[in-house]
């Protein structure tokens, strides 16, 4: 069974932003260029209220989501640091409804993640709660406007994942185990959600020759990296525990936007 999100928030999240729209503009232009971008919480927030007022409204309740996280069993480093949760959902077109469709495995090719790729990973679904709650719908609503901009009539195949990488004394959390890489996906969407008590994690950003571009920390919540994935890769340095005596860990959300088989359109051109 499939589920769109419905609540009163769907209809504000999926038109365009009124105030800010120079802004978001121009987010895409630097997107086409350069094919990445950093959004600062501050202005990612704006963005988002300016959607609707009750954008944010279970703000907390989505934090806190990262809390019960199971632990990633497949890890072929052998490491017991990163914890996650995983969806699938999809759109027909840049207005549609965005609709959670059935709980799959994920899975990448070794192509792209030569460390964990190759086979198909299940993992535990994330909350429908949280899912169709009014923080995701807004962060959803705001790709949807960003990545639609960049690749007009465009059905969507989208993705979440829920990760935190945590470090203990003596022992880095790998933000990005498999290196420098590409998703395989058109665009990708990095927000901090929390990062408590850790150094570094930095994300870098490369062409497809591996030569860097930028770099720069994710620090506050809804900071975040936009990434044309067909055309540049990117990375997270380790981060590493600061007080032995307080959990370390670092939560962000990845949103995944990959074409629907039958488009045409290239993406990360604006038309």
């Amino acid at each position: 069974m499939s589920y769109s999100i419905s609540n009163e928030l769907t209809d504000s999240a999926i038109k365009p932003i009124a105030e800010p729209i120079a802004r978001l503009e121009e987010l895409c232009r630097q997107i086409e260029q350069s094919g990445f971008g950093f959004v600062s919480g501050q202005l990612l927030k704006s963005w988002l209220s300016a959607m609707s007022e009750n954008a944010l409204s279970d703000w907390l309740q989505f934090q806190a989501s990262w809390n019960d996280m199971p632990l990633d069993t497949y890890m072929a480093d052998g490491g017991r640091y990163r914890r996650r949760r995983y969806a699938v959902m999809s759109a027909d077109s840049t207005s549609s409804p965005i609709v959670l469709e059935p709980h799959q495995p994920h899975y990448q090719s070794l192509d792209y993640n030569p460390l964990n790729g190759g086979v198909a990973r299940h993992f535990q679904p994330i909350a429908q709660e949280i899912v169709l709650g009014n923080t995701m719908s807004s962060v959803l609503g705001f790709c949807q406007q960003v990545f639609g901009r960049l690749a007009p009539a465009t059905a969507w195949h989208i993705e979440l994942h829920q990760f935190r990488i945590e470090a203990k004394q003596g022992q880095a959390g790998m933000p990005t185990p498999e290196g420098v890489h590409r998703d395989g996906v058109n665009f990708v969407l990095v927000m901090m959600v929390k990062r408590n008590n850790i150094s570094s994690g930095t994300t870098t950003m490369h062409d497809l020759q591996l030569r860097k571009l930028d770099s720069f920390t994710l620090t506050a919540p809804f900071d975040c990296a936009i990434v044309n994935d067909e055309r540049c890769m990117h990375g997270v340095t380790p981060v590493r525990q600061i007080d032995p005596a307080q959990p370390a860990y670092r939560d962000v959300l990845v949103v995944t936007f990959r074409k629907a088989k039958g488009n045409q359109h290239e993406p990360g051109r604006l038309d």
